[in-house]
């Protein structure tokens, strides 16, 4: 059991290192789940380096040593867990494989052959019960080439910034209601959009840190994996109308606690609390640092915590996903907050991304209306937001997106970065306009800082592709296809994607490949050609709403 713990810890820890998610356990069994089967295969390789490295000096009966499969396929979800087929075929892989070694299916093969350069045995086909067609499998030869994988694909850890910097870690939700974690997660992300604001700081987008939630992790580690000097977490206990908030950081390089404490008050004064946490955590970073800095950094968002909870619960439920349903839910949750309080800027911005959303996927039923319900929310979003980042950051897109312009809506995208120099979509906002715009190499540097700001970012994807993108425009095509083939890695049938990997294949000279990635795109969405494509894309600087709105570029 010490020997099962130990060897969980080193697979857990390295799961959620490769933005892993664990569906379920079993004696010593587990069950993951990966945005990407490169990720996967990735985080295999890793695990099966580590455990052996730990069973080294252990006699051979005492050893552990486990089997991995790895799948890439369709599954079901039910209350967390995963079920299917995909499941299935992923758990007669681990049957095939050697101990201590990686068995994949024929489909991540076909995936990861080139993005991960290891060597593949074919293992030939073999039959699956209630499967119909035979399983062709592979063996990852881990010990033929560790160190030739760490080399080419494990990325380095980020340098640590020329300025503080400090990741706040999702807190823990001590109250007996599991259904508080909403509000837990929306007051960690308004501490991380205070600190955000002292321009002094560099500190870790929400998006990243919240990777580690519901994980035990090595502050340590941590800090190495985001490139950050000192870590914040802590808890939340919401029980009837009070609030106790405890918080400690430490510092990652050394574990060393830098400051620890408890604040207890009214439910009515949360932000109060925010308020406090944030001016401790800066003060005890930066002893010297002006305390106008930091009244500045601390902001409410509304003076209506009503209209706040209905806001954390409009973010809470876009996390789960984009389904229009979802989106939906979303939408008539910011709309009440919004009447609760007509001045909240932030619950403007989020209603408006809502047809944004509509927009890019083609779910607009009335599109005349709806360009101009959207544009009426994020014109009120940024009117009202004028010193909130937030607001002028999604605001702006939104205004980007529905009145089909860059110049309407990148003054507020700019002055959201200039009152926060942290907010990582505002880089990346600002990224695509500066490509738009005729800026590629400025544009290149933006998004990279996006990138720096959240390494572990769920949405990542977006990031390479408005890479590619700025590379291509700047006629970098190699590096453009190399962003490319990264976001194609990370969703192999994402047609936004799939269409600046073939442009930059073309424009590279790889006129075969390109011929490819047109074929994959034609796939992925058969009714596009060179005709709408325009309307496929940013359509930009065009006054009315197009004909057909497509997914976003």
């Amino acid at each position: 059991m010490r020997a099962l713990t130990a060897h969980r810890e080193v697979m857990d820890r390295l799961i959620a290192q490769h933005r892993g998610r664990i569906a379920n356990t079993a004696g010593d069994s587990v069950l993951a789940e990966f945005p990407s089967v490169v990720d996967a295969v990735r985080c295999a390789v890793a695990v099966q380096e580590q455990l052996r490295e730990k069973n080294e000096g252990v006699p051979e009966e005492r050893q552990l040593r486990f089997r991995i499969g790895v799948h890439v396929g369709d599954v079901m979800v039910s209350g967390g867990d995963l079920l299917g087929d995909g499941v299935n075929v992923a758990a007669r892989l681990q049957g095939l494989a050697e101990p201590g070694g990686i068995a994949i299916s024929g489909a991540a093969h076909e995936y990861v052959r080139r993005a991960v350069p290891l060597a593949y045995a074919d293992l030939g086909d073999h039959p699956i019960k209630n499967i119909d067609e035979p399983l062709r499998a592979f063996a990852v030869r881990v010990v033929a080439g560790p160190a030739n994988f760490q080399t080419a694909s494990a990325p380095k850890p980020p340098p640590l910034p020329d300025k503080p910097s400090v990741a706040v870690l999702p807190f823990t939700n001590m109250s007996d209601d599991t259904e508080q974690e909403y509000f837990v997660d929306g007051v960690v992300e308004d501490i991380i959009t205070a600190l955000s604001k002292v321009k002094s700081f560099f500190v870790i987008s929400r998006n990243s840190s919240f990777t580690y939630k519901g994980k035990s992790v090595d502050v340590r580690q941590v800090g190495r994996e985001l490139g950050v000097r000192y870590v914040l977490g802590g808890s939340i206990r919401k029980a009837s109308d009070r609030v106790r908030i405890s918080g400690q950081l430490i510092e990652a390089t050394t574990g060393r606690h830098v400051w620890a404490d408890r604040f207890e008050a009214d439910l009515r004064d949360v932000f109060s609390l925010q308020d406090e946490i944030t001016a401790r955590v800066v003060s005890a970073i930066t002893p010297r640092l002006e305390q106008a800095e930091i009244d500045r950094a601390v902001h409410k968002p509304t003076d209506n915590l009503d209209a706040y909870d209905y806001f954390l619960r409009g973010l809470a439920t876009i996390r789960v996903g984009s389904a229009p349903e979802t989106l939906e839910d979303a939408f008539k949750l910011f709309t009440r907050a919004i009447e609760l309080d007509p001045q909240f800027a932030r619950a403007y911005a989020g209603a408006a991304m809502y047809y944004v959303n509509r927009k890019d996927n083609n779910w607009m039923v009335d599109r005349a209306r709806e360009f101009e319900e959207g544009l009426r929310l994020a014109r009120r979003a940024v009117e009202l937001g004028r010193q909130d980042a937030h607001a002028l950051c999604y605001g702006g897109w939104a205004l980007v997106n529905l009145a089909r312009r860059t110049d309407v809506g990148a003054p507020f995208i700019e002055r959201a970065l200039a009152l926060n120099p942290n907010l990582t979509a505002a880089h990346a906002f600002s990224g695509w306009l500066k490509t738009w715009n005729g800026e590629p190499e400025i544009a290149i540097g933006r998004i990279a800082e996006a990138i720096r700001l959240s390494p572990l970012d769920p949405e990542l994807q977006f990031r390479y592709i408005a890479m590619a993108h700025a590379c291509y425009h700047a006629e970098r095509y190699h590096e453009a296809v190399s962003w490319a083939e990264k976001a194609t890695a990370e969703g192999p049938r994402f047609v936004s994607a799939l269409r600046i990997l073939a442009a930059s294949y073309a424009r590279a000279g790889r006129i075969e490949e390109a011929r490819g990635a047109i074929q994959s795109v034609q796939e992925v969405d058969p009714v596009l050609r060179v005709s709408n494509l325009r309307h496929a894309i940013a359509c930009l600087n065009d006054h009315s709403p197009p004909r057909r709105p497509g997914r976003s570029s």
